[in-house]
């Protein structure tokens, strides 16, 4: 895990060197403090700046994480789980992970716009700092949690001469720089704008087209009111409701129909997007990226950068704006309608890209689309006759939940998607799909009642309805869940038949490379590692045509158990690295914790027993994550339970237990580092190894043939 997620920041902070200051002292004496104030006056702002620079007292860094986008409370410890980076595979609930991840950590966790969400933040972040003494978090929204021991900074405006350095700093950042005139005018503009940052950002942006005399002219004797008549409403949030609609005003029309259609995204947003969702009457689409980049310049639309590419959003408070507009328009249902059409077409194409080149690409474009899938998936379910649709869509991110360490929010929306409400027999499909799909997630979070449960449905369904491919589905995850079992003659015919059926059906992805993968541990497990280094070279060989990294990484950890077994140790870890790197970067912790237990019994095997000892402290960690490993399968513990006894008998129970202890200590990026260094104990340099070569497949009918595959691979 990076030590921190902040954002990068984009321009000069400016300001704000007291409240800055308050805010350090504050951190330093409670573990939770709380910044509050109106929108816009820069609370996000003042606290990612102190945070940064605070980093370095927490030897475990700081993580941001941002609740705007989210509108279900049950998705509030799912968030602070994914911005902690973390990934987990059973059926612990979030909370439970959160604060056994946290128990022993010295972090700064910072959560920014929680307050429409307060209940469910409040609890889950006091539940936290009771379990986790080392933790402090740093809040901030437009009202307190008021939670034990919080300490609470009202953030104010911005003072005279932090507001006029603030405007002069953006109006020189501005294209087409004018010069501000004289001092008075400015102080009184700032004097106007109540030293709210976002007013005056947003004042700033206008300034290439007005003099400040025209600004204050403007909010003087046309914008004075554009409260809508609230007279009730705080002098400040007037100002900054009359700033915001100031700049309203001053758009084209084309402009304040892309502000109030851009307000139903949830987070960031693309260009493509922005395209398909909001362009039609009154915007042609040729016009969407014009309108888009003078909204841009106004500093009414923000740009990021994303591990997909460049990024856009509205700030809160500009997107709540413009919300009111688009329901002023009446036109809310609709534009949420083409948002969810969007985002269920960019899971269709990310589901068929899966099983190509852009794998990658494809789980970043899905990390950074969650907050609007989540939007898509709640429209899906809020009424009955768009839950097939829900179903669609959970089934069809299949490869997130499973392929990206996603299973628990992915439990979730299946559990939702399914039982929402009655079965519509005209959309049984969308329902098999959500089934099997279930049923996988339910195996990979060793849950096998409920897999058992979704996939006899799945499979009597299929069956009725003739739909030969949800059948196959179904067939493929009983055999993988008899994998798991240690029932290995089951696991091969239920496997096998999934396949016949695949081939009969055209059916080829990531999925059906699986079964084959699947199959071949099976034959493996029973001795027939010739027959699995047979079906394991094809399935490697198929990935190299297509592009395919995740299974690949399945198929590569077979075929260096080959290596392994025919004492070529150096390929069995070139191979090992590659699943490790592979696993790592898709999030695949089951993956994962196999490789490296694998590549610590080559290390044993190479007669380097304490680095194979601190291989296997490193993988204890993950099991954690994973759950009981591998679901006390004794055939995939087999690595485990033989590097031990190896690495014990050598070393000893104290150097054992030292060497295990230092790999435990590492985080898990410190473990893929350390898997990968090559690290040896200079004292066996040279040497073949202590140890004979271990067969932990019993693998008593392979041959010089079969190995040969395996030495064909291509070296990277």
């Amino acid at each position: 895990m990076r030590r921190s997620n902040l954002p990068v920041e984009l321009n000069r902070f400016v300001g704000r060197a007291s409240e800055q200051d308050e805010l350090t002292r504050l951190i330093e004496e409670f573990r939770l403090v709380t910044v509050v104030g109106v929108g816009g006056v820069g609370k996000t702002r003042l606290a990612l700046r102190t945070a940064s620079a605070v980093q370095k007292r927490y030897a475990d860094g700081v993580r941001l994480a941002e609740l705007s986008a989210l509108r279900d409370p049950e998705l509030v410890a799912h968030a602070l789980v994914e911005a902690l980076g973390l990934t987990d595979h059973t059926l612990r609930g979030p909370r439970e992970v959160l604060t056994e991840h946290l128990a022993d950590l010295r972090l700064l966790l910072v959560v920014d716009g929680f307050e429409h969400l307060v209940d469910a933040c409040a609890g889950l972040l006091r539940e936290l700092l009771l379990s986790c003494p080392g933790l402090t978090v740093l809040a901030v929204g437009r009202r307190p949690l008021r939670v034990d021991g919080e300490a609470v900074l009202a953030l104010a405006p911005m003072d005279e001469a932090d507001a006029v350095a603030l405007l002069t700093e953006r109006a020189a950042e501005s294209a087409e720089r004018h010069p501000l005139g004289a001092p008075e005018p400015v102080r009184e503009l700032c004097r106007r704008l109540d030293g709210i940052p976002l007013a005056l950002e947003l004042a700033a942006g206008r300034l290439p087209l007005l003099s400040v005399e025209q600004v204050l002219h403007r909010l003087d004797d046309r914008f004075r009111l554009l409260d809508g008549g609230r007279r009730g409403a705080l002098p400040r949030h007037r100002t900054l409701r009359t700033a915001i609609g100031w700049s309203h005003e001053l758009c084209t029309p084309e402009e304040r129909l892309l502000w109030a259609r851009l307000s139903v995204f949830a987070g960031p947003f693309d260009l493509e997007a922005v395209e398909y969702v909001c362009s039609g009457p009154g915007l042609p689409v040729e016009r969407v990226l014009d309108v888009l980049g003078e909204l841009l310049a106004q500093s009414l639309v923000a740009r990021e950068e994303s591990a997909a590419g460049p990024r856009y959003r509205l700030l809160d408070t500009v997107a709540a704006y413009g919300a009111e507009w688009l329901a002023a328009l009446g036109d809310v249902e609709r534009m949420r309608r083409r948002h969810r059409d969007w985002y269920m077409g960019l899971a269709t194409w990310c589901e068929l890209e899966w099983f190509s080149p852009r794998q990658a690409e494809v789980a970043a474009v899905t990390d950074v689309a969650l907050p609007n899938l989540r939007a898509a998936l709640e429209l899906c379910l809020e009424s009955a006759e768009d839950v097939p649709l829900a179903q669609h869509l959970a089934g069809t991110l299949w490869f997130y939940w499973a392929g990206c360490g996603r299973l628990s929010e992915g439990r979730h929306w299946l559990d939702r998607a399914l039982g929402a409400f009655p079965a519509l027999a005209e959309h049984e499909d969308a329902r098999l799909k959500a089934l099997w799909v279930l049923g996988y997630v339910a195996i990979l979070q060793g849950d096998p009642t409920a897999a058992v449960a979704a996939l006899h449905e799945c499979g009597e369904r299929a069956g009725a309805t003739g739909n030969a491919v949800a059948q196959a589905y179904a067939t493929h995850r009983m055999g993988c869940l008899a994998l798991l079992s240690d029932d290995m003659p089951r696991a091969e015919e239920l496997i096998g038949r999934a396949l016949e059926s695949y081939r009969e059906l055209g059916e080829l992805n990531s999925n059906v490379l699986m079964a084959q993968v699947e199959l071949a541990m099976a034959r493996a497990f029973q001795g027939d590692l010739e027959g699995a280094v047979a079906l394991c070279v094809e399935v490697r060989e198929v990935c190299e045509e297509r592009g395919e990294r995740w299974t690949r990484a399945y198929a590569l950890y077979v075929l260096a158990y080959a290596a392994l077994t025919d004492g070529e140790y150096a390929r069995a870890r070139e191979l090992l690295a590659e699943c490790v790197t592979i696993d790592h970067a898709f999030h695949d912790l089951v993956g994962l914790v196999l490789a490296i237990e694998l590549l610590a019994l080559v290390r044993a095997a190479e007669g380097d027993m304490r680095e194979a000892a601190v291989l296997q402290g490193a993988a204890a960690p993950m099991w954690d994550s994973v759950g009981l490993p591998l679901f006390g399968s004794g055939h995939f513990g087999g690595p485990r339970a033989l590097c031990e006894r190896q690495a014990g008998e050598a070393l000893g129970g104290e150097g054992y237990g030292a060497a295990f202890g230092e790999g435990r200590a590492l985080s898990l990026d410190e473990a893929v580092e350390r898997a990968l260094s090559g690290r040896r104990d200079p004292a066996i340099r040279g040497q073949r190894g202590g140890a004979a070569a271990p067969r932990p497949f019993r693998s008593a009918r392979a041959t010089v043939a079969g190995h040969a595959e395996a030495r064909r691979l291509p070296h990277r």
